[in-house]
């Protein structure tokens, strides 16, 4: 996000809607290519990566002062995509995590082979 935010700044005059809409894409694919194992730090991950992306996007020129104002300010306007992504993200990693138990539920079962039949013959 911070490389984004860099190519937002460079190209696009640092503007927050195109790195809004550049945050999307990104947290669908870190939702996608976290480690089944990792699946709950991608959620967390997001809001983190956002933050850190906006540093080259927000002006504040003047100092270190201005700088953190900017971001503050630009972190509460652009809420919604931050809302937007880390939602994604989230409903991503619950896919995968549901459709990891249901894989892991058809091998358990097909390992311990049929079920022998309740009724007596």
């Amino acid at each position: 996000m911070f490389a984004l935010g860099g190519v937002d700044e460079m190209l696009f005059d640092s503007s927050l809607t195109v790195y809004g809409v550049l945050f999307l894409p990104v947290c669908l694919l870190v939702a996608l290519w976290v480690r089944p194992g990792d699946l709950l730090s991608a959620p967390v991950v997001v809001p983190i990566a956002f933050a850190v992306g906006l540093l080259p996007v927000v002006g504040g020129a003047d100092g270190l002062g201005a700088r953190l104002m900017e971001l503050v300010t630009a972190l509460a306007t652009q809420a919604g995509w931050l809302y937007a992504g880390t939602l994604l993200a989230a409903a991503t990693v619950l896919v995968r995590g549901v459709r990891r138990a249901a894989a892991r539920r058809r091998t358990a079962s097909a390992s311990r082979g049929p079920r022998p039949s309740s009724r007596a013959s």
